[in-house]
């Protein structure tokens, strides 16, 4: 996987502004910024996208708990294999890209397949399906969202962003 490093200014709707007493004077939060990791469409690359993802966390001392990298991890790995299984043929490359800012965690994955994926009740003989159906909830149950956006290249990236403080429910 390649990684591109960017900045600090990704912030997923609603994300808001940090109270300045978390904000270090001068500047954003040690563990804040934008990565991008491309992998080839292959099915090698699902575990490769969630450890680099974990590695990435961890790395940077993003104040994440273990149930919330456990939930970023279950995602990235339901949104690259739903891009592996369905959208390799017309994008051979994904992407995945990790923003964190002061109290929220964005994943996204790009892929350019240009159809929209929806969300399908599946059969429960079934073994697969749920995808992203199962992204939703574990969004939902963090207090985080989750959605769908054309890309300008004709793809799209699906992406869910959850924060790093739990929700009271």
């Amino acid at each position: 996987m390649e990684n591109h490093g960017r900045g600090f200014d990704s912030r997923p709707d609603g994300g808001g502004d940090v109270p300045p007493d978390r904000r270090p004077p001068g500047g954003p939060l040690p563990y804040e910024g934008v990565w991008r990791f491309t992998a080839p469409a292959v099915d090698a690359s699902v575990p490769q996208a969630r450890h680099a993802v974990r590695d990435l966390l961890a790395r940077q001392r993003v104040p994440a708990s273990d149930d919330l990298v456990q939930g970023l991890l279950l995602i990235v790995s339901e949104l690259v294999t739903n891009a592996v299984r369905h959208a390799a043929l017309l994008s051979p490359t994904l992407a995945v890209e990790v923003a964190v800012g002061a109290e929220w965690v964005r994943v996204s994955v790009e892929d350019n397949h240009p159809y929209r994926p929806t969300a399908l009740e599946a059969d429960h003989g079934q073994t697969g399906g749920r995808g992203l159906l199962l992204v939703r909830e574990v969004a939902r149950e963090s207090g985080g969202v989750c959605d769908v956006e054309h890309t300008t290249t004709g793809g799209k990236v699906i992406w869910a962003a959850l924060p790093l403080t739990p929700s009271v429910v």
